[in-house]
């Protein structure tokens, strides 16, 4: 059985362990029973004439524990008297060094503590960036831009690193937020007490990032099952998640239980390479559609459309692209059949630079039918493909190249792997494989690589991405001037880790990059505005269904004759697809948008010769 100085001992421990203001409370307990003491003694064996009344005996006993110069007064008293005072005053000064130290160590946790960003947020319709890469430096930007128009906003992040060390690499990267306030705090992103510090409760959605090093997969995983089963007290935000690994996405989903979109990286990123190595232009197609700079996706609904035909209502927007039809039950068709009806609780998916600009038109603009060709369908000729180099996502590179192109297509693959990697099941491909170092120029010129229709220049993952990407460099250069000294052109495009590389790249003068993970990122802050997207953008990126196509302006109207665009609409009508723009050689070096005009007016005048291309949204 305890004894009762154990448990006042324990009182007392526990007492201690509640911090700063248990310290500051015990002194001041201290003080006082020393200040009651001193004064009742000072009573009893001072002169009478010290002091009059209990008043003056604590006053004078606070006085002299507070401040050491009071005792130098007590000369004047008896003996007794200033030993009592010297004591009260040596107290005094033992007690007052402990409650500045222990002021001194409070103010210092307090200050560590508002360091690291450990209070909680008081925001509502904020946007949460949970996790820390450098994805922040792409969204960020892009949300500001969707931003603009409001009075205030607020993106809250949190990341496991050092706060003022995370808010000093914004400042530096990104810059002014203008009227959007970045608040930043620091902690584990699979802790439920950390999340809360964001107050997910009341925000406008959740985005979770993948973070650097090892395994980011699993640390998605472990937010997302935070997420998930945290008790929510409002309606949950939605919560847009990515994976690095396709074969976690099904992990992923689990985890969210239904309750978030989750993006596969790998995935998207290997169908943009194989659709953008065979059309050249279509990243910046896709990166004007993705990010909020320019003209977006929107859903609107249009009573006045209901039981028109989808191939008229690509008229009835004069400063809006039409692409599809949104039906009632939440299913998505882009570019559905010209005949196919609209019904009563359809949203028009459209192409538009800001949803206020989305007006439907009083009358159709005119078509000046002499001016559509209609060339007869010829089947697609075999192709030949060069890759340089190898990842992880080359296998899925190589299985969608697969499914685009005709019987008989060629892929040789060059890269500084065993063949025993290569065992794939192609219907019509035939792959060859060549193991080799693709910076050496020796080799490349051996390769030929101006026999080639398509040349893709991967970047390996098994680098660190910068090294990588100055391979990959290294390579374009290469092939740039091996092109500048034969004279011919090598159809390139290249995969980059960094956009900042894709900056520097650009000298190569190669035909396309795509960026994965600024595409990625630019997707997630898409969907972090509008959910519904979500399937807009799975149809638009499967192989199956309808995609965007750069095809030869010749195949829609004639070379050299000026048109109003709603022509240009009018004849991919003819061939079952929906233009959206067109893309002019002349400029098709010339940043930033290289020559692609997205979302013309249905009145705008446009003349395309033989070289220039027309984008569309079909099958095929």
């Amino acid at each position: 059985m305890a004894t009762r100085r154990e448990r006042l001992r324990y009182r007392f421990d526990n007492s201690m362990s509640k911090g700063t203001p248990a310290l500051i409370g015990w002194l001041a307990l201290v003080t006082v029973v020393m200040v009651v003491i001193f004064a009742g003694l000072s009573i009893l064996f001072a002169d009478k004439d010290v002091h009059d009344s209990w008043y003056d005996a604590l006053w004078g006993s606070l006085m002299r524990a507070m401040d050491p110069g009071t005792v130098a007064g007590d000369n004047e008293g008896s003996t007794i008297f200033t030993i009592l005072g010297f004591a009260i005053t040596i107290g005094g000064l033992l007690i007052v060094s402990s409650l500045v130290g222990v002021l001194t160590t409070g103010l210092d946790n307090k200050l560590t503590e508002l360091r690291k960003g450990r209070s909680r947020i008081v925001e509502s319709g904020h946007t949460v960036l949970v996790g820390w890469s450098d994805q922040i430096f792409t969204i960020i930007p892009e949300l500001v831009e969707a931003n603009a128009s409001e009075a205030k906003s607020c993106i809250a992040i949190l990341g496991d690193g050092d706060k003022l060390e995370m808010e000093e690499e914004l400042r530096t990267r990104v810059g002014d937020t203008g009227k959007t306030r970045v608040v930043v705090r620091s902690g584990s992103t699979i802790e439920p007490t950390d999340l809360d510090l964001l107050s997910p409760d009341t925000a406008r959605s959740i985005i979770v990032l993948s973070p650097a090093g090892e395994d980011p997969d699993a640390h998605v995983v472990k937010t997302l099952l935070g997420l998930t089963n945290r008790n929510w007290r409002r309606r949950r935000p939605p919560i847009i998640a990515s994976v690095a690994d396709s074969s976690n996405r099904v992990a992923a989903e689990l985890a969210a239980n239904g309750h978030a979109q989750v993006v596969d990286t790998d995935d998207i990123a290997s169908r943009l390479i194989v659709q953008t190595c065979r059309q050249s232009g279509l990243s910046v197609v896709v990166t004007d559609l993705l990010d909020f700079g320019g003209d977006e996706i929107y859903m609107r609904t249009e009573p006045k459309l209901t039981g028109f035909p989808y191939g008229e209502a690509l008229f009835a927007y004069e400063t809006a692209s039409l692409i599809g039809i949104r039906r009632g039950d939440g299913s998505v068709v882009l570019n559905p059949p010209m005949d196919t009806q609209v019904m009563e609780g359809d949203q028009m998916i459209v192409i538009a630079e800001d949803d206020s600009t989305v007006r439907l038109v009083r009358s159709f603009p005119p078509v000046v039918q002499q001016a559509i060709t209609l060339p007869a369908r010829e089947a697609a000729p075999p192709e030949s493909t060069l890759m340089l180099g190898w990842n992880s996502r080359a296998p899925k590179i190589v299985a969608e190249l697969d499914q685009y192109v005709a019987p008989g297509s060629i892929l040789n693959v060059a890269a500084a792997v065993d063949e025993s990697e290569f065992a794939f099941e192609l219907t019509n491909l035939a792959l060859n494989v060549k193991e080799c170092d693709t910076t050496d120029r020796i080799t490349l010129e051996s390769l030929e690589p101006g026999m080639f229709d398509h040349i893709i220049v991967l970047a390996d993952d098994r680098l660190e991405s910068q090294y990588a990407d100055s391979r990959t460099l290294v390579t374009l250069l290469h092939l740039r001037d091996l092109a500048s000294r034969t004279g011919q052109r090598f159809p390139i495009v290249s995969e980059m880790n960094d956009d900042r590389n894709r900056r520097l790249a650009q000298v190569t003068k190669a035909d396309d990059f795509v960026v994965g993970t600024k595409l990625i990122s630019l997707l997630m802050t898409q969907l972090s505005e509008n959910p519904h997207l979500g399937a807009v953008f799975r149809y638009l990126f499967d192989a199956d269904g309808s995609e965007i196509y750069l095809k030869p302006a010749t195949d829609y109207v004639r070379p050299g004759m000026t048109v109003s665009f709603a022509t240009v609409i009018a004849a991919a009508r003819t061939r079952g697809e929906t233009a959206i723009g067109y893309r002019l050689a002349v400029e098709s070096t010339a940043p930033p948008n290289y020559g692609v005009v997205l979302n013309p007016g249905k009145s705008d005048p446009v003349t395309l010769g033989p070289r220039d291309l027309v984008i569309v949204l079909a099958e095929d």
